[in-house]
């Protein structure tokens, strides 16, 4: 196992020489969300369920945290290694694959994590200071099932695309066109009962949906589907896109670009 800690020891030095774009950046943009969001128009927002809307936007943003970081720590450590060489080099090391991308994934829960929970600290004290109450979490154990399963789809999904992207403009362009999307869509800022029933349908096809609904539920014990719809996608999510990385790390290619 000294060989596996090494990888993650790297990969968790390799963000936190650079945590103030790796972190606290992400954390701001966080802030800004919620200052806007969910304070400036909170009030003027209504859900069925009658859940302040700041209680509802805190979770979608911890899970925003979670899953970009993840990605883009995953898949910048595999592009940095690529353009130098170095992950050639632990590719053709006596190194199981299986460890380098669950070093990855490790370090991509690592920072996710970091960047999450401070988002959710920020976010509970503008609930206390706008609702005069603490947000308190429902499920903790739930929380934590999600925190490391949401981390893993996301970090193994950027050992994938990064692998099999051949330029920066590529990696950027899933970010921007694919996951970007698909978060916002998610169910981040809104809830779908407010949506009409066909995008309703559109929105229970995306995978986020369940991730951003079951962290919900763990924190609120609210969500606008049953809890064991989200348990499912996300341990099919971490077993599909764990697949997906080790393919990508044995087959791929790694000439220096």
């Amino acid at each position: 196992m000294i060989i596996f800690f090494t990888l993650v020891r790297r990969e968790i030095k390799r963000f936190l020489k650079v945590v103030i774009q790796t972190v606290v950046s992400p954390v701001i943009s966080s802030f800004l969300y919620l200052l806007v969001f969910g304070v400036s128009l909170g009030g003027s927002v209504q859900l069925k369920s009658g859940i302040p809307y700041l209680s509802f936007l805190i979770p979608g943003l911890m899970v925003m945290g979670l899953i970009n970081n993840a990605f883009q720590n995953s898949s910048s450590s595999v592009v940095t290694s690529k353009f130098s060489g170095d992950l050639e080099d632990i590719r053709v090391a006596p190194i199981p694959h299986s460890y380098i991308v669950w070093a990855m994934g490790l370090g991509g829960i690592i920072r996710g994590t970091m960047v999450a929970l401070v988002t959710g600290v920020v976010g509970m004290i503008f609930h206390y200071s706008q609702l005069g109450e603490f947000l308190w979490i429902k499920h903790p154990i739930l929380l934590m099932y999600f925190f490391v399963t949401g981390g893993l789809i996301f970090a193994f999904l950027g050992i994938f695309v990064a692998v099999l992207a051949n330029t920066f403009d590529q990696l950027s362009a899933f970010s921007s066109f694919i996951l970007l999307p698909l978060t916002y869509l998610g169910g981040v800022f809104i809830s779908i009962e407010s949506l009409h029933p066909a995008w309703q349908f559109v929105s229970k096809l995306n995978p986020l949906f369940y991730l951003i609904n079951g962290f919900r539920y763990s924190m609120l014990g609210e969500s606008d589907i049953g809890i064991g719809s989200s348990l499912l996608v996300t341990v099919a999510g971490v077993a599909v896109t764990f697949g997906m990385a080790s393919f990508a790390l044995k087959k791929g290619s790694f000439s220096r670009w």
